[in-house]
């Protein structure tokens, strides 16, 4: 859990970064899954901006919303040229999706009437970590111009949103945004945490089916072969029987 939390920061993951990023098919399924995250939280955004009664948060709302659109473009839009230019059916081979997380979007959060607070510090926190990421990303592929400046863009509207949502918490809940704040933290934790033990659940399913197979399926191989063995072989005349013929066959 910590470790994800680490993963894109720091000069030690540096390097990391860019092994990830120096595969141009595997960077560009990343973006294209940047892509659909993007669009997914714009239309999360939206709903709380239709959802918000007051006025100068659903203006902030609907930017942040045209904002998480147009990154959603631009991702797939880069993700779709750099795999024309390796071939459509390139394969990236294995793909390290959680060593590049990306941004999380609103997958942690329900988007509910009067739930205002409570979405603007998730999304605080949310964008914070994206800025961080993002940022670490654009280093990785100083070798591609074109992605680096679609990096570049994408941090200036990360930045504006990490800042008015911190601005908006702490008009709306002056009182409360510290807590509001801690409690949107532990749930990232937490959702964090729920992910982390999926995945590994899954791993360690793949490793016993595998244990299984190799241990458990042999014994009862060399039985059957065994026993095959033992079969006579061609064909055997059945014994005669008696037909009853108040039955139907």
């Amino acid at each position: 859990m910590v470790a994800s939390r680490l993963i894109g920061r720091g000069p030690l993951l540096n390097p990391l970064q860019r092994w990830i990023w120096g595969n141009p098919v595997r960077r560009a399924h990343i973006l294209l899954r940047f892509a659909e995250v993007e669009a997914d939280s714009g239309r999360d955004v939206t709903r709380a901006a239709e959802l918000t009664p007051d006025p100068k948060l659903r203006r902030l709302f609907l930017r942040h919303a045209r904002d998480e659109h147009r990154h959603a473009e631009m991702f797939r839009r880069r993700g779709s040229e750099l795999l024309r230019a390796q071939g459509n059916g390139a394969d990236s081979g294995w793909r390290p999706d959680w060593l590049a997380p990306g941004e999380r979007g609103l997958d942690d959060v329900r988007v509910e009437p009067g739930s205002d607070a409570p979405l603007l510090a998730f999304l605080h926190l949310s964008e914070a970590t994206a800025t961080h990421r993002f940022a670490t990303y654009r280093r990785a592929v100083a070798n591609d111009e074109e992605t680096r400046t679609l990096f570049e863009l994408v941090l200036k509207d990360e930045e504006f949103h990490r800042t008015y949502s911190r601005h908006e918490l702490a008009r709306i809940a002056p009182r409360h945004q510290t807590w509001l704040l801690g409690k949107a933290r532990l749930t990232r934790l937490w959702h964090a945490y729920m992910r982390f033990a999926v995945a590994f659940a899954g791993i360690i399913a793949a490793v016993l089916l595998t244990l299984q197979y190799f241990i458990l399926l042999p014994p009862f191989a060399w039985a059957a072969r065994r026993g095959a063995r033992r079969e006579p072989k061609g064909w055997r005349a059945a014994a005669p029987q008696a037909r009853d013929l108040r039955a139907q066959y």
